[in-house]
């Protein structure tokens, strides 16, 4: 399963620790058979929520490198790193991209950026160059492999990037109005000129709680903005978000890859295809089906 990863490495490989599902296929992407990742969320859970379990612990004890997100997204590795005693490097990949947002000054995970700052193509290349830097520097002896793997990774990321505006741009400029689960996706708006009209959950977190009268404020604006679609996330529970869509009359046909990659075997199974699969999604939402992004 593309999305498991054993924290205790076979012999002469080194052991690391990614928190999220995007951090570890990019460690994977770049260490390849040399680096053994312990991944810690799994495909399709909710970064929000999670619980560390026993054995996240025990990998961690015997990593060299811990690779974390920031921004309070995975918060909960502090104390998994605590519990765990051992001495990784630990490397906030959130601290290295050069693409900033701003995050929320109060609620349960409030911090001063937004932390879904992956979904700019230009802070992966940031993350995956680290990733390179960080193994280049503990294991010496793979630097070349590592930066090997890593321009061939930056080339497909930069083209992916190019692609994606070239499908934005066929869009006109009137129906580039995105409402999706959670307030997820302001940096790929950003990037792609997307205007965020609303989220059902009004915040970066999936923590905070929709009121009635946020729902009854986003179903007016929808409708006022005549917003032809609603993305549910495959990691949230879809119920209220088609539920406005019913009742505005958008569709909530396309889901999107929020917090998580998908499991193995699907389109968003790596960051690459994710992103691929969400500028599809939003595009042929977004268009009422006419055009798409493959």
């Amino acid at each position: 399963m593309a999305g498991c990863g054993s924290g205790s490495g076979a012999a002469g490989k080194l052991d690391v620790v990614a928190t999220t599902t995007q951090i570890g296929d990019w460690t994977r992407a770049v260490g390849g058979g040399d680096v053994a990742v312990h991944q810690i969320l799994q495909p399709n859970t909710d970064p929000h929520e999670y619980e560390p379990r026993p054995n996240d612990v025990e990998a961690t004890a015997g990593a060299k490198i811990v690779f974390e997100n920031g921004d309070e997204l995975d918060h909960w590795m502090a104390k998994v790193v605590q519990q765990a005693g051992g001495k990784p490097r630990v490397v906030v990949l959130g601290e290295r991209v050069p693409v900033r947002r701003p995050g929320e000054s109060s609620g349960p995970e409030a911090s001063r950026f937004d932390p879904h700052w992956w979904h700019d193509p230009r802070n992966a290349e940031a993350a995956v160059r680290a990733i390179r830097d960080t193994l280049a520097a503990a294991d010496p002896a793979h630097r070349a492999a590592y930066a090997r793997r890593a321009a061939a990774y930056l080339r497909r990321l930069r083209a992916l990037d190019t692609h994606l505006a070239a499908c934005f741009a066929r869009l006109p400029r009137a129906q580039r109005k995105l409402v999706t689960d959670h307030d997820a996706f302001g940096y790929f708006a950003h990037r792609y000129g997307l205007d965020v009209v609303g989220a059902v959950i009004p915040s970066q977190t999936t923590q905070a709680q929709p009121s009635a009268g946020a729902t009854a404020r986003l179903v007016g604006l929808i409708r006022r903005e005549h917003v032809r679609a609603v993305f549910p996330e495959s990691s949230i529970n879809r119920r209220l978000a088609e539920t406005i869509a019913r009742e505005t009359g958008a569709t909530s046909r396309f889901t999107l890859y929020g917090d998580t990659l998908g499991p193995a075997g699907s389109a968003g199974a790596t960051y690459l295809g994710m992103e691929q699969a969400n500028a599809d999604a939003i595009v042929r939402g977004l268009s009422g089906g006419r055009l798409e992004c493959r």
